[in-house]
């Protein structure tokens, strides 16, 4: 009766942990001096060739549940996947403050910032062996997305879900961009005015950019983030709607600039 009572319990342990713990690991790296610990989710494709690498750059909070789900999804449809960590190893705002604190170093100092997530590029590209990769990133982490994209990086991709527009050192010259841009915008955001994004279509022109923006209506910041809760009024909320939409549309991109054939799903948590 006792073995039984804990073949049980052991039982109950696996089917409580989290589904997909086991496709992610954390990994060291570095930034000049700067000792970093990011994400990495090997692509779950028995694949002879060799697959795709997306760096996700998260919100202003770090690396969260939410960026590893989403590591994990990319995963399971045959990308490597890493999740870049901008702050430093150790460094995980618990505040909204804080966060604000952390953030506004490289939202102030652009070349700091591209500079931290080329560091990311570079790393994930040489553990996956590889030398194609996207960028993809979150409300800080889509700003920074685009701050890679105006640096002339070179990716196959940059995407920003509900990113600022704006930039301390924006790009005007022509050709300066050379990767296609995808953004996805709530188009009540009040954190990202009319003005902002007038702004980001004049400099994406200026620079003859190649860019996609897809506005969702009823969104406000956060809008993929179940734990921005519910109340636009916030001026922050979840919407499944624009969550799951703008998930299939970057599928479709991703899936363009790389030339590969991949199995489009909704988001899932």
């Amino acid at each position: 009766m006792k073995k039984l009572v804990l073949a049980l319990t052991f039982l109950m342990f696996i089917s409580a942990q989290p589904a997909h713990a086991d496709l992610g690991y954390d990994v060291e790296y570095q930034d000049g001096e700067t000792e970093l610990m990011g994400y990495w989710a090997d692509s779950q494709c028995n694949d002879s060739s060799t697959p795709p690498v997306i760096v996700v750059v998260p919100q202003w909070k770090g690396i969260s549940y939410h960026e590893r789900q989403v590591a994990h999804k990319l995963a399971r449809i045959c990308y490597n996947v890493f999740v870049a960590d901008m702050y430093g190893k150790g460094i995980r705002p618990e505040t909204n403050e804080q966060a604000k604190e952390q953030s506004s170093k490289y939202k102030n100092d652009p070349a700091l910032g591209r500079q931290r997530v080329k560091s990311a590029i570079n790393f994930a590209k040489q553990k996956g062996r590889t030398t194609k990769a996207a960028v993809m990133g979150y409300c800080f982490g889509g700003t920074m997305a685009l701050e890679t994209a105006r640096s002339g990086a070179d990716i196959a991709a940059a995407i920003s879900f509900h990113g600022g527009l704006s930039s301390k050192a924006p790009s005007f010259e022509e050709g300066s961009i050379k990767t296609p841009i995808l953004v996805h915008h709530g188009d009540k955001d009040p954190l990202v005015p009319a003005k902002e994004v007038k702004a980001f279509f004049k400099e994406m022109d200026k620079t003859d950019a190649d860019w996609t923006f897809s506005r969702y209506a009823d969104a406000v910041h956060g809008f993929t983030q179940k734990s921005s809760g519910n109340d636009p009024s916030t001026g922050v909320a979840y919407n499944r709607k624009a969550d799951e939409r703008s998930w299939l549309s970057t599928l479709s991109f991703l899936e363009l600039v790389f030339g590969r054939d991949i199995e489009r799903r909704p988001i899932k948590y």
